[in-house]
């Protein structure tokens, strides 16, 4: 979810008629869990775009041929990008030629491994490793293990990375999260969206986050799911959940609940949050 949508539903619990303090949550935990989850969600969402760019070769071929796909795939789509490889193993450095370096909107710099561990029919494999890998607005360090299951249609993605935000108002704060998630196409398919169910986890300044995300559905195009339920644990033990309903093509609902309160808002197209 996008940072601006968190402050903007933060800013509307505060605005409302929520109490200073819940049974289970107060106002300032709600702000600093909403926060923390955009911090959070800005450096997956770089992350998912890093393994994006590096998902195009054939199943079923030798790890070389794959990787040798791959190289073509990615200089192609950024033609910035420096790009050696080392058999299975290609090594990027963004940024580092001229020409286009965006990718769904991400102006990408920094350094990105990733090796193709396994390409079976029926299961694929494929290690990456990132260091200062940034878009101008978060950078980001550490790995993810990504594999494929033909037979389920599925993507499981496990990861753990440091991330430092680089630009606006939370300029030089940090963290370290980790994830294990599995990730299917919506019947409309992987171009459209993919629903999403697991488990992430994070620290930052204000303490361990828990997240549980059970069947969220979400769109490239929208700025918010559109479909499935979060549910946050803060540090102080206080829950705050999330349910998203899509209402129209342009507008979703969301949920927010804390204990006995609940408040409603609905999501424009556009990213603006009406109450």
């Amino acid at each position: 979810m996008r940072s601006w949508l968190y402050r903007g539903l933060a800013c509307s619990l505060l605005l409302g008629a929520c109490p200073a303090q819940s049974d289970t949550i107060s106002v300032d935990e709600v702000q600093q869990a909403l926060e923390e989850s955009a911090l959070s969600s800005q450096a997956e969402t770089l992350l998912s775009d890093g393994v994006e760019i590096t998902t195009n070769f054939t199943i079923g071929e030798a790890l070389e041929r794959a990787a040798q796909e791959l190289q073509g795939f990615v200089a192609a789509q950024l033609p910035c990008a420096s790009i050696t490889r080392d058999a299975a193993k290609l090594s990027v450095t963004y940024g580092a030629k001229a020409g286009n370096c965006s990718f769904h909107g991400h102006s990408f710099a920094g350094e990105h491994t990733v090796t193709v561990m396994r390409n079976a029919a029926n299961e694929v494999a494929v290690h990456h490793e990132w260091n200062a890998f940034n878009d101008g607005h978060v950078s980001i360090s550490g790995s993810a293990d990504v594999m494929w299951s033909r037979t389920s249609k599925s993507r499981h993605v496990q990861h753990e990375i440091t991330w430092t935000m680089l630009s606006g108002r939370y300029v030089g704060q940090s963290g370290t999260g980790r994830g294990d998630r599995t990730q299917t196409a919506l019947d409309s398919g992987l171009a459209v969206g993919m629903q999403v169910n697991g488990t992430r986890s994070w620290d930052g300044r204000h303490g361990h986050f828990d997240l549980d995300i059970d069947g969220v559905e979400m769109r490239w195009s929208d700025p918010v799911p559109q479909a499935g339920t979060y549910e946050l644990t803060t540090p102080r033990a206080g829950t705050l959940s999330l349910n998203f309903a899509r209402i129209s093509a342009n507008s979703i609902k969301v949920t927010a609940k804390s204990g006995p309160h609940e408040f409603a808002f609905t999501v424009m197209a556009d990213g603006q949050v009406q109450r």
